[in-house]
C-alpha cells in the first residue's frame, strides 16, 4: 500500500421502516439527530442520489399533517404545482410536495437541487421571526430556501417561473 488509507465503506442502505440515528447532529427544538428519522427521497430503480447527503432528518410525527396538506393545498400551492413543478415540468427536476424536513414541512422540495420552495401566505406577515429560524435550520442542512408570496404566484406565475430559472442558472 502506498501510505493511503482505505476508504471507509458506505453504510448499507436502509430497509423499509428502518431508521439510523445521526449522532452529534443538534437541531431546532432541542432535538438531536438521534430523535429524528432519515427521509430517503424516492427515485426510480437504478437512479442514485444526486448528493452525498442522501437522507434528511425529519420528525415522523409530521407525516400525517404533511399528507393532509397535500390533500388540501392552497390556491397558490396548486397553481405552482400544476403549472410549474409537477411531472418534472421545471427543467425535468423532480419536486415533492409537503416534504417533512427536520421539525418543519417544506411546501416543495427538490433533492437534486437541494432546494426548498416556500409559499408565504397572509399568516406569514406576523411570523417573520419563525420563518427566519426555519430558513436558518433548513440552510444548516445544506438546503437553499426560496420564498414566494401567494400574491406573486396567483398574479404572476410566469414571473415566478422566470425568477426560479434565473436563481438556479437554468435557461429554458
Amino acid at each position: 500500500m502506498s501510505g493511503k488509507q482505505k476508504p471507509t465503506p458506505p453504510s448499507p442502505p436502509l430497509s423499509r421502516g428502518e431508521t439510523r440515528s445521526l449522532p452529534g447532529l443538534h437541531l431546532s427544538g432541542g432535538k438531536t439527530g438521534a430523535d429524528l428519522a432519515p427521509s430517503p427521497d424516492k427515485g426510480r430503480v437504478g437512479e442514485g442520489f444526486a448528493v452525498d447527503f442522501a437522507f434528511l432528518p425529519y420528525n415522523k410525527k409530521l407525516d400525517v399533517r404533511a399528507r393532509e396538506n397535500r390533500r388540501n393545498p392552497t390556491k397558490a400551492e396548486s397553481k405552482i404545482w400544476n403549472e410549474v413543478l409537477c411531472m418534472r415540468r421545471f427543467a425535468n427536476f423532480k419536486f415533492l410536495r409537503q416534504k417533512p424536513i427536520d421539525n418543519y414541512i417544506a411546501d416543495f422540495y427538490c433533492s437534486e437541487l437541494q432546494l426548498v420552495i416556500e409559499i408565504d401566505g397572509d399568516s406569514h406577515a406576523e411570523a417573520t421571526e419563525y420563518d427566519m429560524v426555519r430558513t436558518r435550520v433548513l440552510e444548516a442542512l445544506g438546503l437553499t430556501v426560496v420564498r414566494f408570496t401567494n400574491e406573486e404566484l396567483l398574479r404572476n406565475i410566469q414571473g415566478v417561473y422566470d425568477d426560479l430559472s434565473r436563481r438556479l442558472g437554468i435557461y429554458l
